[in-house]
């Protein structure tokens, strides 16, 4: 018996890092899944769904979640993952790059809710979780744009519980800080010296090393399981203390 046992799960940005890592921890606990994604990735499983969508697109959010829970009879848990990041400090990027990180990470969640509302509203065990961040409450070097738009998830995140709450729809939010997965990869291979950013990135966290998307998709498990049902409002940390950690080295 699993903890999702009879739930039906969407992930958005299901197809790799923190959100494949949800979508197949999901499924070890007998949810069904659709993995919404602009690139999926088929799960490989009779209980899973992979879905093209683009949370940037409103209709591409309501037909996906439409063909989610045509397949599996509705759907009980949303998690608001999808998301892009940018490095700069306030002056380094574009209005451009400005919008389009606001337009994914922030409204891309609200597209998202919305498509998601109308089934999460029969289920009596809704639950959305969205990804937020480390960066929403403490300040990181070179990551003005990006701070600012987990910080708003954050706040999002919270008005989102107030309204929902008395619906019986839990929201809450992971905050997690640098994860090690290939979109990480992927970033610090274009630097110079790869081995020495990932050691500032490994330093920088209490615990000594990046946290894993595994130990992530584990704090989603938690947050939208029935086992949860008392909580919503809450942001979890997976962040090897650097929240709240301050050590002397």
């Amino acid at each position: 018996m699993g903890v999702l046992d009879g739930l039906v799960a969407v992930v958005t940005g299901g197809a790799s890092g923190i959100g494949q890592a949800a979508c197949l921890k999901f499924l070890e606990e007998g949810a069904s899944v659709g993995a919404l994604d602009v690139s999926p990735f088929s799960l490989h499983s009779p209980r899973s769904l992979a879905v093209v969508a683009d949370v940037t697109d409103q209709q591409s959010m309501d037909d996906a979640m439409a063909a989610v829970a045509e397949r599996f009879g509705g759907i009980d848990i949303l998690v608001n993952n999808a998301g892009i990041s940018a490095v700069g400090a306030v002056e380094e990027n574009t209005d451009e790059e400005w919008a389009r990180v606001l337009d994914v990470n922030v409204t891309g969640i609200v597209r998202g809710t919305k498509a998601a509302l109308p089934y999460l509203r029969r289920s009596p065990h809704a639950a959305i979780v969205n990804t937020s961040s480390i960066a929403a409450t403490a300040g990181l070097v070179k990551r003005a744009l990006y701070s600012a738009s987990k910080g708003a998830v954050h706040s999002l995140s919270l008005a989102m519980a107030a309204d929902l709450v008395t619906e019986g729809i839990r929201v809450n939010t992971v905050a997690p800080s640098t994860a090690d997965t290939p979109w990480v990869a992927r970033l610090l291979a274009r630097t110079s010296d790869p081995g020495e950013e990932r050691r500032k990135l490994e330093a920088r966290q209490p615990m000594g090393r990046m946290v894993s998307a595994d130990e992530v998709a584990a704090a989603m498990l938690y947050l939208v399981s029935p086992a949860a049902g008392g909580t919503t409002g809450m942001s979890l940390a997976v962040d090897g203390g650097m929240s709240g950690l301050r050590l002397v080295r």
